[in-house]
């Protein structure tokens, strides 16, 4: 079963998301039920290894925390554009909660992930768009700010092949506590 952890976005920030989902040609754009913010790709894992992981994302303590996404922006591999996102405002608790992610797979027996983290909400997935274009869509977009949002729990998701899009699952949630917050708050 192919599985990623992620943190899922509310209705409204995906509404948001969607008004930025055209003007740019040859682009498959991502449906926005697929929106989220990868906290940790996992790959393929069997039985027992989903079972190992499960039980250490569960054993994950952290507190909730607002985000607000902000930007829009593009990754590319020799010089072709591949993926064009929304990123993600600086927040030191996603940083806290990734390190967690991170930590409590590798427990688990996976590998450590050894690219650095850029957190972003990938919105599309261009096929050579025309340069010009993607600068304008780029500066026409750069300036986008979603409202902010409670995170309250992340989700082990697992991804099957659809037709057109991959269609994904949600496994396992595990909840984020909000007494941690008050409790920091009181020391």
């Amino acid at each position: 079963m192919r599985l990623f952890v992620a943190i899922s976005l509310p209705d409204q920030v995906r509404w948001q998301l969607r008004l930025l989902c055209g003007g740019l040609p040859t682009t498959k754009w991502v449906p926005p039920e697929n929106f989220h913010i990868t906290l940790r790709f996992l790959g393929d894992l069997d039985g027992r290894d989903l079972d190992y992981v499960d039980a250490a994302l569960a054993g994950i303590r952290a507190p909730t925390f607002s985000l607000r996404l902000s930007e829009v922006g593009h990754f590319a591999s020799g010089g072709r554009v591949k993926t064009v996102w929304a990123g993600v405002a600086k927040e030191p608790a996603l940083t806290h909660l990734h390190d967690k992610v991170e930590s409590a797979v590798v427990r688990a027996g996976l590998e450590p992930d050894r690219q650095n983290y850029r957190p972003h909400v990938t919105l599309a997935h261009p096929k050579d768009p025309p340069p010009h274009k993607l600068q304008q869509y780029l500066a026409m977009n750069n300036l986008f700010r979603s409202e902010s949002f409670e995170v309250t729990h992340f989700t082990l998701f697992s991804s099957h092949i659809g037709s057109e899009t991959p269609i994904y699952h949600a496994e396992r949630s595990y909840d984020l506590s909000s007494n941690l917050i008050r409790y920091a708050a009181q020391r």
